[in-house]
């Protein structure tokens, strides 16, 4: 596909999906969160692409959403009934939480690798994948208290179990910034880099040993981890039992084993 505000490359099994609106601070327009469900529904549905990159060009990660979106929705939610311009407004912020979970939704590892600003809507994208990277000096911030709302897309719902409520409490009513090197403390991020390159690099590395991995076991391991964050530990079992019933005896399983005994590197079909 030909995308207006992101750069998507897939390049030995890898997809790098870059938010490409430099000269905005990669603000997320209307047009971009559309964008970001089409790509992401690209890479669960691609066999080829095994593990993705999620990055910002320019100057900064994501500076939010973009303004001009927020009025252009207020002046489309107008009209004669109250009611129904409420019931209209649900629907796009339904259909925006969609745009997010996609991320979930892709069966795909997702690696946010995050620089400059990482505020508002910027925090709601990093919250729905499976690690977070960032430089030492990124800035992240939970903004919407700041304009007078609640972040209604996903932050105050994912990310308290990722760094715990009362953290979360915190960053959500005072819109204080938090570095990478103290998002890492937090547990926010997985690993805080010096420079973006370096970071860049090293998330690459990341993303191809993942590569490497039997492509339908790590699908799985998504899958079991994320349903695990939601059930009890009872459903969890459960349901990796019927998994491992349907999943297990795969040709990925075998090809490991042949690996492992003949000493070397096991090639996995897409």
């Amino acid at each position: 596909m030909n995308y207006q505000t992101l750069t998507v490359e897939l390049q030995d099994h890898i997809v790098t999906v870059g938010l490409n609106r430099p000269d905005k601070g990669n603000a997320m327009n209307a047009v971009m969160w559309q964008e970001l469900r089409q790509a992401f529904e690209w890479v669960d549905r691609t066999p080829e692409a095994r593990v993705a990159i999620l990055q910002g060009e320019g100057k900064h990660f994501c500076t939010g959403i973009d303004l001009q979106m927020v009025t252009a929705l207020v002046q489309q939610m107008q009209g004669d009934c109250e009611a129904r311009s409420r019931e209209k407004l649900r629907h796009v912020i339904l259909d925006l939480q969609d745009t997010l979970t996609s991320m979930e939704r892709c069966r795909k590892p997702v690696l946010a690798a995050i620089h400059g600003a990482c505020i508002g809507g910027g925090v709601d994208l990093i919250c729905c994948a499976d690690m977070r990277y960032a430089t030492a000096d990124a800035v992240l911030c939970i903004k919407e208290i700041d304009i007078g709302m609640t972040a209604d897309v996903g932050t105050l719902q994912r990310l308290p179990r990722l760094i715990g409520e009362g953290a979360v409490r915190e960053l959500a009513y005072t819109g204080r910034n938090v570095s990478g090197t103290e998002a890492v403390a937090m547990r926010w991020a997985n690993r805080a880099f010096e420079t973006r390159d370096a970071m860049l690099q090293g998330v690459r590395a990341i993303a191809e040993c993942i590569a490497a991995k039997s492509p339908l076991a790590i699908r799985g391991t998504k899958e079991m981890i994320t349903y695990a964050r939601d059930h009890s530990v009872a459903d969890g079992l459960n349901y990796v039992a019927t998994w491992n019933a349907a999943m297990l005896m795969s040709a990925d399983l075998t090809e490991a084993m042949a690996a492992a005994m003949q000493k070397r590197a096991p090639q996995f079909k897409d």
